[in-house]
């Protein structure tokens, strides 16, 4: 090992978490098959190309790797400083995207913001936003935010307006994300039991009369209650995929080989590209990609910890809150497809078809990684000005050595 110094003290910290990194490339890797496999037929039928779908989804991850570079190198004070200009914009997009002639619509709802050959989804950038201002909110405010009522009000009121602007799309599933991660993050930053079960309360309230008030969601509703009694109707998507998941019994039909993507089930790419999953790769395929998803979110909850027992505020309430969308996304997506929850358009992180879910993403991903390599630096820093140089030599031997064998385990599994 080169002796130490100040100097050259970054060189010999481990700065990319490869645990993470390999949960990312796995997750991106398995959609980016599921997807061809998934929508080869669709696209065939649709646009005269098999591959039209994999094409982009490529291109997509291009775009995604160079933007998840760029946040990883942007310091975390950038990120902080940042938070209410992130807010304003996702703002901005989502009220452009109601403005006829901007938004662009699609299965009755309008989402998406038109930008040439490709669209961005405005739900998808606000959850980048609101998990980054409220971090910055968290910090600045700490002291309201756990002693006076109007801590909780200021957020509240915040995410009382991208509600509205998201119902009015309606995507009603970035709802249930965006208010759960919110109301989590202020949990953990402080807030009052009693203010956050009321607004719990509020908001399951206000969710139970955007259901009741909506033909179209009580129709889905009553149809998740019994898919059966009109499975050629509203229950018809929910059905194909239970079939789906009855085909793939344990092992799968083999990748490939669904019956269900011929045009059987609707949105096979991208909402429901789970169950063309537990088709073609059956129960244990399914279980091995839950299982990378929660090292994926676990490593994340690991360093929020870090970052919180070592002061910093920031970084513990972002990756909180990156944990809580990840979380929420996948909780729902999977219950979907299973049947334990009423039919939904929100895609599962990594593996669904979608440039603009694929973007945020991999950029929270880069972020978690962007604090996690701060953390580092800052926990050798400390052991310098602490023990000294020659103090510090074991200290980098024992990250360097876990560094090497979260290369080999990251290795396998991404084998």
């Amino acid at each position: 090992m080169p002796r130490l110094s100040p100097t050259n003290l970054g060189a010999n910290v481990p700065s990319i978490d490869f645990i993470l990194l390999a949960c990312v490339c796995a997750l991106v890797s398995l959609g980016l098959v599921m997807i061809c496999s998934a929508s080869m037929d669709y696209a065939s039928e649709r646009y005269g190309d098999a591959l039209f779908h994999t094409r982009r989804h490529l291109v997509y991850i291009v775009i995604a790797s160079i933007a998840a570079v760029i946040a990883f190198k942007t310091p975390l004070s950038v990120w902080e400083k940042s938070g209410p200009y992130l807010l304003i914009a996702s703002f901005v997009i989502l009220s452009l995207i109601l403005i006829p002639g901007f938004g662009r619509s699609a299965n009755g709802a309008t989402r998406w913001l038109a930008l040439g050959p490709f669209t961005l989804q405005g739900s998808e950038v606000a959850k980048l936003g609101v998990i980054v201002y409220l971090g910055n909110y968290l910090v600045r405010q700490h002291d309201l935010v756990r002693g006076h009522l109007l801590g909780f009000i200021i957020p509240f009121l915040i995410m009382s307006v991208f509600v509205t602007l998201l119902i009015l799309e309606p995507d009603f599933g970035a709802v249930v994300v965006l208010s759960g991660a919110a109301l989590g993050m202020l949990f953990l930053g402080g807030a009052r039991v009693w203010e956050f079960c009321l607004s719990s309360i509020g908001l399951a309230i206000f969710g139970f009369f955007v259901i009741s008030s909506s033909d179209y969601r009580m129709q889905r509703l009553y149809a998740y209650l019994d898919p059966w009694a009109d499975q050629f109707g509203e229950g018809y998507q929910l059905t194909q995929s239970l079939i789906a998941f009855g085909r793939g019994d344990w092992f799968g039909l083999g990748l490939g080989n669904s019956i269900q993507k011929l045009f059987y089930l609707p949105e096979a790419h991208t909402d429901f590209v789970f169950a063309i999953m537990a088709e073609e790769l059956g129960f244990v395929g399914c279980l091995a990609a839950l299982f990378i998803y929660v090292v994926f979110i676990g490593r994340i909850l690991v360093i929020a910890r870090k970052a919180e027992s070592m002061g910093r505020a920031f970084g513990a309430y972002v990756a909180y809150g990156v944990a809580l969308v990840f979380s929420a996304q996948l909780i729902i997506n999977v219950s979907v497809n299973i049947g334990l929850l009423p039919t939904k358009g929100l895609t599962l992180p990594f593996l669904s078809y979608g440039g603009s879910s694929l973007l945020v993403s991999c950029v929270l991903a880069a972020l978690i990684m962007r604090i996690h390599r701060e953390l580092m630096f800052e926990e050798a820093d400390a052991s310098v000005k602490k023990y000294g140089v020659r103090g510090t030599r074991d200290l980098l031997t024992d990250l360097q050595s876990t560094t090497k064998r979260s290369r080999r385990a990251a290795g396998g599994m991404h084998a």
